[in-house]
């Protein structure tokens, strides 16, 4: 099944000074959004199967265009996050279909070594609605200074029958951490949380 996407929204952020001190190198930090129809608006069905498929398809899309707009190899991407907000007409278990069985492996396929949970939300609402996209470090979900987010908003979705669903990808974690705890360095990446 191929999503029905009305359109797709990139937002890059950037960060050169946090507190008057310089940031370097600055830290970016990509979203890319897309609106889409959701089959199952107004319904209940038990069978999700067609937002599932949906979700592989976006992580996929998703994470190329983020990757472009952050402008570095996916081996340099540190953190990651995934969110979506479906419209008045759709239900919670939609967007939960979208995120968790598939989007994250063509995600992670495009970003090298990734085996950390990708941090998640989900929400109703109506157009406008805020996104707010947890972020945590993509081989190691212990490195605190990664534990951040990217907040989004599409000013024209999501209609009734429509689902937001956006995925983030950063350069680094919060500007000038020291809060403790697994630095990046540190990080081994083999059980995705050390």
């Amino acid at each position: 099944m191929k999503a029905s996407i009305r359109k797709i929204v990139t937002i890059l952020d950037e960060t050169h000074s946090e507190m008057g001190r310089t940031v370097e190198p600055a830290i970016r930090r990509a979203a890319a959004v897309a609106v889409i129809a959701n089959p199952f608006a107004g319904r209940y069905q038990d069978d999700l199967s067609e937002l599932i498929e949906i979700g592989e398809e976006l992580g996929d899309l998703l994470g190329r265009h983020a990757l472009k707009a952050l402008g570095i190899a996916g081996e340099a991407v540190q953190g990651y996050g995934k969110a979506a907000a479906v419209g008045e007409d759709g239900e919670f278990e939609h967007a939960a279909a979208i995120l968790h069985p598939k989007l994250g492996a063509p995600l992670r396929k495009l970003l090298g070594k990734a085996p950390a949970l990708i941090p998640s939300s989900k929400k109703r609402g109506s157009l406008g609605v805020v996104l707010d996209i947890p972020l945590g470090h993509k081989a190691g979900a212990y490195v605190r200074s990664h534990f951040d987010g990217m907040e989004v908003r599409i000013p024209d979705a999501p209609r009734a029958g429509e689902i937001v669903v956006a995925v983030a990808l950063t350069s680094g974690g919060r500007p000038l951490p020291r809060v403790g705890g697994l630095t990046h360095e540190e990080v081994k990446g083999e059980d995705g949380l050390r």
